[in-house]
């Protein structure tokens, strides 16, 4: 069963060929016997799942089900569930209990979806390999001493070793579609807004954004269709007008204009990574797309300013961290500074702390127009390049990470090399770009992502491009060894 497509569990769910109660015990047996090897969850919540699986059945079995009623899934534990612990990958928030839903989660349950637990993550999402968690870093299915990206790394690797059939991540600079290419996942970055942000602790406010990590693009459409819609109590929500995103999966790409900017596909990339991407590009060629060739000029700062405003943001959004309303707190603290430092120094990890640091020495007086107003300029110009870049193509094409997963421990102290990990993502979180990373080969047995970046609202469009990719390729059906 656990290699079975959202569709063809959702047929054999309403052809009551098996009910939601047993597809839910055999995910939760699958996560006992092997996430000891892959360390992708930090709560299980069995009892939960289980009664809403029931819940599940009894909707099919009255006929009131949706597509996606009694699938198990799993949620970053990013997201705020009612009840159940929410940590953020943090020892800051290893004891809070959230005390309502985000909208994200609210919205699966209203599908009928059934919560198998919250997978681990980078601490507060700052990190691109899931060793920055408090719960111990996450392993990749395909090769156990590699990462399996960050910082939805817990949600890639459970969909990845077949223990959830989907999973939600988030992305700031990269989230979600770097673990999708390092797990050999489809995962979806959706445009800034049309996902809630509602109930998802905050990093990096203005970059923010729920999406989708599954096997193929017909899946991730799927949860998209829940995940998506117009939430009034998240200011920064889009009222956008509900979307089928399978409705045009089967279109023709006749004519699709797919751009390849030069500057994705120069040094920094790595030789092989670029030859499984030659390939893939030809594939979409024989499925009628044409390649044209076009420039991001202002490509190159983007790591660099991405590192001015989510430090920024993340300092401003992590100050309400501090001992006193809730989260970790120091024992016997001396006065109030001692309660506020030592809270922090003890509730945050290194990343974090790094990150506060720098955005608040960005922030700070005498610096702000320096550093944190010019980043935003900056980041406007990279926004007007790719709205010059869409009046010549559709689509844009490249690399989701110049390299394949890298092994645990190897850039853990070397910040600066971690972060060009995302050299590729930030722009479309910068911009606020829908994108998309597919599986399009191997190196050296270790997955490689595509990546394709789409025009505002255009999710439905790269759900297409991938579906039809899909339908020609099986790099998606691919599992790693040993998970059957």
């Amino acid at each position: 069963m656990h290699n079975k497509t959202l569709s063809e569990l959702s047929q054999a769910l309403h052809l009551r060929e098996f009910s939601s109660v047993e597809l839910t015990h055999y995910f939760l047996d699958r996560i006992k016997r092997l996430d000891t090897h892959f360390n992708s969850f930090i709560t299980i919540t069995p009892d939960i799942a289980l009664a809403q699986a029931l819940a599940a059945d009894e909707r099919l079995q009255s006929g009131d089900a949706t597509p996606l009623t009694g699938i198990p899934m799993a949620h970053k534990d990013i997201f705020c569930t009612q009840g159940i612990k929410t940590s953020c990958g943090s020892k800051m928030l290893d004891n809070f209990i959230a005390p309502y839903n985000a909208t994200v989660v609210e919205n699966c349950l209203a599908a009928g979806m059934v919560m198998l637990g919250k997978t681990n993550m980078d601490e507060f999402a700052m990190g691109s390999s899931n060793e920055t968690s408090y719960y111990g870093p996450v392993k990749n299915p395909w090769d156990t001493k590699t990462v399996p990206g960050g910082s939805s790394g817990g949600s890639a690797a459970a969909v990845a070793a077949r223990l959830t059939p989907i999973a939600t991540g988030t992305d700031t600079g990269g989230s979600i579609r770097q673990p999708a290419a390092f797990c050999g996942l489809t995962g979806l970055k959706p445009t800034y807004g049309l996902v809630s942000r509602y109930g998802m602790i905050a990093f990096a406010s203005s970059l923010d954004q729920g999406g989708p990590i599954g096997h193929s693009a017909e899946d991730v459409a799927l949860l998209l269709n829940a995940m998506a819609g117009f939430d009034s109590r998240d200011s920064t929500s889009l009222n956008h007008p509900k979307e089928d995103y399978t409705t045009h999966l089967n279109n023709s790409l006749a004519g699709l204009k797919i751009g390849l900017p030069k500057e994705y596909f120069s040094e920094g990339l790595y030789p092989e990574v670029n030859k499984v991407l030659d390939a893939a590009r030809d594939q979409l060629e024989e499925v009628g797309a044409t390649l044209h060739e076009i420039h991001l000029p202002h490509t190159h700062l983007a790591v660099p300013i991405y590192y001015i405003i989510a430090p920024a943001e993340c300092s401003s959004n992590l100050s309400r961290y501090d001992g006193v309303r809730f989260g970790h707190r120091c024992d016997n603290p001396q006065d109030l500074i001692d309660l506020y430092k030592r809270s922090r120094a003890e509730g945050f990890g290194a990343e974090v702390k790094r990150r506060i640091m720098i955005g608040t020495y960005a922030l700070s007086a005498g610096y702000y127009d320096a550093y944190y107003l010019k980043a935003q300029k900056i980041r406007r110009l990279i926004r007007d390049d790719f709205v010059a870049a869409f009046k010549q193509v559709d689509v844009i094409l490249g690399p989701t990470t110049p390299t394949t997963a890298f092994k645990i421990g190897e850039k853990v102290n070397d910040p600066i090399t971690m972060y060009l990990s995302d050299i590729y993502t930030i722009s479309g979180n910068l911009a606020g770009l829908p994108a998309i990373s597919i599986p399009a080969g191997f190196v050296n047995q270790r997955p490689v992502g595509l990546q394709l970046i789409g025009n505002y609202l255009n999710e439905a469009r790269l759900l297409n491009i991938a579906h039809q990719y899909q339908r020609c390729t099986d790099w998606h059906r691919q599992s790693p060894p040993g998970v059957g």
